[in-house]
């Protein structure tokens, strides 16, 4: 190409210029890219953030997946009749989702007995019967004749037969004693907290090696974890819940469904 027509072509079609710009700035350690972040821990509590709005969606969504999960399996007419039957009695039940836990772990363990302290009116029993084997049987014990029967009527709706359920009324700590050694592939606990301590040691008494003891409102309602004076029955369950961890015959569990339940296997 001649150099007059080159020159003309540069002219129609300059090439682009390059200014320099400023260096690039280093990117941001990982501390300080997520500092203004509200991150939950391992432990299950979160650091302090600046973004408030982010924390109302993360909180927000945790507890529309509680709920969900605590609804994941639903209940039937005879359990809704049980749960009636306690809130009349001024009882607490289980909530469905720890139900449905201990169902579930009844049938982990392939339970044929079970011992239960706090029959209630039935919510919980009807649960671990479902998972109990077909040929199981619940010894379930409670101070309270007249809610032992409302059990006994919910279990009966809930189409176990007669046998399947042996009531024992009176003091847990007054009948423990007298059930065999060894002889239950699970034990539930859910009576009077003051007396947790006591439980767990006849618990590890009753076990069969491979068995589960398992206790019911280990957060009380949060108290557990709360730093203020607490009332003497919330002091129970945190020397329960240190006794339960550093238990060389126990592998713990602290399971976060309804008000926290506490599980452990028997080595």
């Amino acid at each position: 190409m001649p150099a007059d027509t080159a020159a003309s072509a540069l002219a129609r079609h300059p090439r682009p210029r390059v200014c320099p710009g400023p260096s690039p700035r280093p990117l941001p350690t990982l501390l300080n890219a997520r500092s203004h972040l509200r991150v939950p821990a391992v432990n299950g509590y979160s650091h302090a953030q600046a973004i408030t709005g982010q924390e109302r969606v993360i909180t927000g969504n945790r507890q529309t997946s509680w709920a969900f999960a605590d609804a994941y399996v639903a209940e039937d007419d005879a359990l809704r009749w049980a749960r009636e039957r306690a809130r009349e009695a001024g009882l607490r039940s289980v909530s469905p989702g720890t139900g449905a836990a201990l169902r579930m772990l009844a049938a982990t363990v392939d339970a044929k007995a079970v011992a239960e302290i706090g029959t209630g009116c039935g919510v919980s029993g009807i649960h671990l019967l479902h998972g109990m084997r077909p040929d199981g049987v619940l010894t379930t014990v409670d101070p309270e004749p007249e809610h032992q029967q409302s059990a006994r009527q919910a279990f009966r709706a809930s189409g176990f037969a007669s046998n399947r359920a042996r009531f024992i009324p009176g003091r847990a700590l007054d009948v423990l004693p007298r059930l065999a050694d060894a002889g239950y592939d699970l034990v539930f606990c859910d009576g009077d907290r003051l007396e947790v301590l006591d439980y767990l040691a006849e618990s590890l008494r009753l076990l069969r090696p491979g068995g589960l003891v398992v206790f019911e409102g280990a957060f009380a309602n949060g108290r557990t974890v709360d730093s203020g004076p607490q009332p003497t029955e919330v002091l129970r369950l945190r020397e329960l819940l240190r006794a339960v961890r550093e238990s060389p015959d126990l592998v713990p569990s602290l399971l976060p469904v309804g008000d926290g339940l506490l599980c452990a296997v028997r080595r």
